[in-house]
C-alpha cells in the first residue's frame, strides 16, 4: 500500500496504486488506508453477474459502503451509485451485481 504524509496530519494514496487482490472470481479489493486503531479503508470492484460465493457476516464491527459507480445489490435490492449503506455489526448480506459497481468501503473498528 502507497501511503503518503504530508507535513500536516494528512495521509492519502491512490486507487490506482493500491495493492489489488482477487478475492473471488471477478472480485477485487484494494487497500488504500489502514488506521493505528483497526479502522481500515477499501475500494471494492465487482465486474458484471460477479456475486459474493457466501454470506458476507460483518463482524467484529460495522460495514460502511459507498456506491462510486454501477450497482450494487445485498441479496434483497439495488443501490445506485451514489448510494450510502451502513451494515451494523452483526448483519450479513450476500454481495453481487448486475451491471458491475465500484465500492468505498470503511470498516470503522476493523
Amino acid at each position: 500500500m502507497t501511503t503518503q504524509k504530508n507535513a500536516s496530519v494528512f495521509e492519502w494514496s491512490s486507487v490506482q496504486d493500491a495493492p489489488v487482490r482477487e478475492l473471488f472470481p471477478g472480485i477485487r479489493l484494494r487497500s488504500l488506508w489502514s488506521g493505528d486503531n483497526g479502522a481500515k479503508a477499501f475500494v471494492l470492484e465487482m465486474d458484471a453477474g460477479a456475486c459474493w460465493p457466501k454470506v458476507d457476516v460483518h463482524e467484529p464491527g460495522p460495514e460502511e459502503v459507498f456506491v462510486v459507480s454501477g450497482v450494487f445489490n445485498d441479496g434483497e435490492r439495488d443501490y445506485p451509485a451514489g448510494s450510502f449503506i451502513h451494515c451494523p455489526a452483526g448483519s450479513s448480506h450476500v454481495p453481487q451485481t448486475t451491471t458491475g459497481c465500484t465500492l468505498f468501503l470503511f470498516y470503522p473498528e476493523g
